[in-house]
């Protein structure tokens, strides 16, 4: 496939396919998918506390090494564990699911273009052939007591003497990766009537919620307005998951059900509710705007600009920006309209004095503000970048070696990779400015050419960076953040003990010394918008834009190359293959 930027591209040839898939597969399984070498033994005992619950403790014959505890084993997780030399720590992972899955591939779920077995793995399989033991415990931590350093945790299955299954496990480290939970606004019924599409088990139960649907709105007897109803799917939310499942959803009715039922087809509408002007609005407006005149094309309703004031077993209501109330009858409603905190991270950030915040904060290094030995990354957390102005005096006093009290250009000169890596926003504004050096920047905020042993005050460098912290961005919540996360942070503590000697990181400036270890850099790879129809919109790197069936391929292509086994990816290629030989499965179970 050739994508070039800016024009679209809708070719179907297979030798396109198989070309991307090669290429694509041995990149992703390089960058993914490390060889795993021989374990190591570890014993361990339980005890009782004094307030009933289990305390997990490594064994006094156990070799000492720091307690190092991992919750959740989702994308952040699971590429942490991938990633890590199990034998330097004791490595516990507390996670309610004892699985790690294809998140991407959820929409796939809801209708049967893919089974659900075939997008999870076993975080025991993943784990089980990693240098040095990992243990894992199914359950869920609802405290988190840094003070102590300890995590409470409570099993699915009362396992104690007193049958709460509540059990405590200390760490040394903490790592948490516990993702969040859909952002319902406090609407009203959300949570009673519509459905999510966070987890497997949310795409089974989509699943067969549309079935049962389609059956209802099937029965005899039926009025012509109850059949309507049962036969409104309502999606609210215009993002990648939103329109993924109405684009997946819209596949399913025209391919399948049309033939499957054709006395209802003609009665099934789809609806998207968008509180926003466009639906992808996190993408290039070229892609938006494709989408939404497929939508269009397709009969998938999008309504823009309405926002969801209460949701009843039967009835919508929206209201648009001129506060006028529209209810709207529905059969099924799947509410996808950000992630919100989880209760027990809250209540951490409450302990921590982060109360005011969305998510965990931490610096770029993972680190949660505040507290040494505790990390955090992946949806339940976002990075805090230093602003350069905060430090404007540290960073001006590192560079003025002499104590001279001024700046030479040179002087400038011998920091400037230290100042761009620990604050990034320097180099996206040099980038954004077309400047290829930090004299260049100066000499833009003089207005005229200056030499280099011209020498700048403290007054005139904070000039020349006063709009540098404009350019501080925010990373998105995606898999693909989360898992570069986790990645970074197992190499960060595979090296904990060689960078403690020998610190790679840049100046510091504020202290002595350089930082530990480099800061973490997400790299973009590029994101997919799948619209149904065997099209697919793909956004990459260097602004190249690809829309039609030849991004689908490069989709498929990508999607199979980043599953987590080549189990999984052998199911997923087949349960595609099975969807074009014989269509969906529209079995109720």
């Amino acid at each position: 496939m050739f994508i070039c930027p800016k024009k679209y591209s809708n070719q179907t040839n297979m030798h396109v396919f198989f070309h991307s898939f090669i290429c694509v597969n041995v990149f992703w399984c390089v960058h993914y998918f490390d060889g795993y070498s021989g374990g190591g033994v570890m014993a361990y005992s339980e005890s009782q506390s004094d307030h009933g619950a289990s305390i997990v403790e490594s064994s006094e014959t156990a070799p000492k090494r720091k307690k190092l505890v991992v919750l959740g084993t989702g994308w952040a997780g699971t590429s942490f564990l991938k990633n890590l030399d199990g034998s330097l720590y004791d490595v516990q992972v507390v996670s309610p699911r004892n699985y790690f899955s294809f998140t991407p591939l959820l929409p796939s779920v809801t209708c049967g273009t893919v089974e659900a077995r075939s997008i999870v793995e076993p975080i025991r399989k993943i784990i089980k052939n990693k240098t040095g033991e990992i243990r894992f415990w199914e359950a869920e931590c609802f405290k988190i007591d840094p003070v102590n350093k300890k995590v409470h945790c409570q099993a699915n299955a009362g396992t104690n003497l007193n049958g709460n299954g509540e059990f405590v496990v200390d760490y040394d480290y903490l790592v948490i990766a516990m993702g969040a939970r859909t952002n319902t606004f406090n609407t009203p019924g959300v949570v009673e009537h519509c459905h999510f599409l966070k987890e497997v088990e949310d795409a089974q139960k989509i699943r067969k919620s549309v079935i049962e649907s389609l059956e209802k709105a099937n029965l005899p007897n039926l009025s012509e307005e109850e059949r309507k109803r049962n036969l409104q799917f309502v999606i609210v939310g215009g993002g990648p998951t939103g329109i993924e499942f109405a684009a997946e959803l819209h596949d399913f009715l025209s391919e399948d059900v049309s033939k499957l039922y054709p006395n209802i087809h003609d009665l099934v509408r789809i609806t998207v509710i968008q509180a926003g002007e466009h639906i992808l609005s996190m993408f290039d407006k070229r892609i938006t705007s494709f989408a939404e005149q497929k939508f269009k094309r397709d009969g998938i309703e999008v309504k823009t600009g309405y926002r969801v004031t209460n949701v009843s077993d039967k009835t919508i209501t929206m209201m648009d920006r001129s506060k006028t109330a529209t209810d709207l009858p529905y059969g099924m409603a799947v509410w996808s309209t950000g992630i919100g905190t989880r209760p027990v991270i809250r209540s951490f950030m409450e302990q921590i004095g982060q109360a005011d915040r969305r998510a965990l904060a931490t610096d770029e290094w993972m680190r949660v503000q505040g507290l040494d030995n505790v990390y955090a990354l992946g949806d339940c957390a976002t990075i805090h970048q230093r602003k350069v102005m905060e430090d404007i005096s540290a960073i001006f006093s590192v560079a003025d070696k002499d104590n001279s009290g001024t700046l030479t250009v040179k002087e400038i000169q011998d920091v400037l990779g230290d100042i761009c890596e620990r604050y990034p926003q320097v180099e996206l504004y040099l980038k954004s400015r077309a400047m290829g050096d930090l004299v260049d920047l100066l000499n833009d905020a003089q207005g005229d050419e200056k030499k280099k042993d011209k020498e700048l005050s403290i007054e005139e460098f904070k000039n020349a960076l006063a709009q540098v912290d404009s350019q501080v961005k925010f990373l998105p919540a995606t898999a693909q953040v989360a898992a570069q996360q986790g990645e970074y942070l197992a190499k960060c503590f595979n090296r904990m003990k060689e960078c403690e000697a020998k610190p790679e990181g840049p100046l510091r400036m504020r202290g002595a010394g350089r930082h530990q270890f480099h800061p973490f850099r997400y790299k973009h790879f590029g994101s997919f918008a799948p619209l149904g129809g065997e099209q697919t919109a793909a956004e990459l790197p260097g602004d190249w834009i690809s829309i039609g069936h030849s991004s689908q391929w490069l989709w498929y292509s990508v999607y199979a190359s980043k599953q987590v086994s080549w189990r999984t990816r052998a199911l997923v290629i087949s349960d595609w293959t099975r969807r074009f030989i014989f269509g969906r499965d529209s079995s109720g179970i």
